[in-house]
């Protein structure tokens, strides 16, 4: 899956994701709307669909975070599973945020959910803190991906990612250890594995030390503009040649339209313009490295 991953960045010349988290409020057109699930749920998949229609063919993948779809119930998880459907069939990666966490079985389960026929999700970020157990069902199923939660971008991670452990490591080194090891039976042609990381573009020299750390191992990047991530952070954890991660921006892409530098531009329009703009954004921070 890595493979397609790179595949799609090299074409697109983008190594940006667009995040549709989109809550009901981001919507222009929210005041008109009644305040009932299933009316909220089919506008926002609307607003989606219309978004992935203007980026596909210069946006690699989407990342569509579960959260603001469980919020609004059974309707909810519809809109889900027809935005993951809408990007799949535009040729997008789909990545879906669920940082999934738990053990045998049941992580299992989740496995096939987001793997299998409920959604069809190409890659999935899971949360690694049960160890191998919580990992290996992820791992079986074939021709995936997984992002394991490695240094977040939340100003309140540290509280336990940077403890320090016996043997001198940080937690989240650590975690980047297992994470390595989770990837080396799945490392494709790009000389990536389908096992990639989690790391924040809002702590870039950490970022710098895991890419020595981690030479096959593909970063997911959040943290990039309304995190108060920039793009030279974004990039610091990528490789010498200016591959080996991608780039989330969520609000700063589907509420563009809010901003003054697209404003009178329709909603969809405004997220295209925005997602140019973060192209060349990266380009340039990848150019002066």
């Amino acid at each position: 899956m890595i493979d397609r991953l790179c595949e799609r960045i090299k074409e697109t010349g983008n190594p940006t994701v667009v995040g549709l988290d989109t809550a009901a409020s981001y919507l222009p057109h929210r005041a008109e709307l009644s305040d009932d699930f299933e009316s909220l749920a089919s506008a926002v998949t609307d607003f989606n669909r219309a978004i992935i229609e203007r980026i596909r063919k210069i946006v690699p993948a989407v990342k569509v975070q579960i959260a603001y779809y469980e919020a609004m119930g059974v309707a909810g998880m519809r809109a889900f599973a027809d935005t993951c459907e809408a990007a799949r069939d535009a040729g997008m990666i789909v990545i879906a945020d669920a940082k999934r966490n738990d053990i045998g079985a049941t992580a299992g389960q989740y496995a096939e959910a987001f793997f299998g026929k409920a959604f069809y999700c190409d890659m999935l970020t899971v949360n690694g803190y049960l160890g191998t157990d919580g990992i290996a069902p992820f791992l079986a199923k074939k021709d995936k991906g997984i992002f394991v939660l490695v240094k977040t971008s939340n100003p309140s991670g540290g509280e336990l990612q940077d403890m320090k452990l016996e043997n001198g490591l940080t937690v989240y080194e650590r975690m980047a250890q297992l994470t390595d090891e989770w990837g080396r039976d799945s490392i494709g042609k790009s000389g990536y594995s389908d096992v990639g990381a989690v790391v924040g573009a809002t702590y870039p020299k950490q970022a710098a030390a895991l890419r020595a750390m981690l030479p096959h191992t593909f970063f997911l990047v959040p943290g990039y503009g309304a995190q108060g991530g920039g793009a030279d952070g974004a990039v610091a954890g990528f490789d010498e040649k200016g591959g080996g991660g991608i780039v989330n921006s969520s609000r700063g892409i589907i509420c563009a339209y809010k901003q003054e530098k697209y404003k009178g531009m329709k909603f969809d329009e405004a997220a295209y313009a925005a997602c140019v703009d973060m192209r060349e954004d990266l380009t340039s921070a990848l150019a002066r490295r």
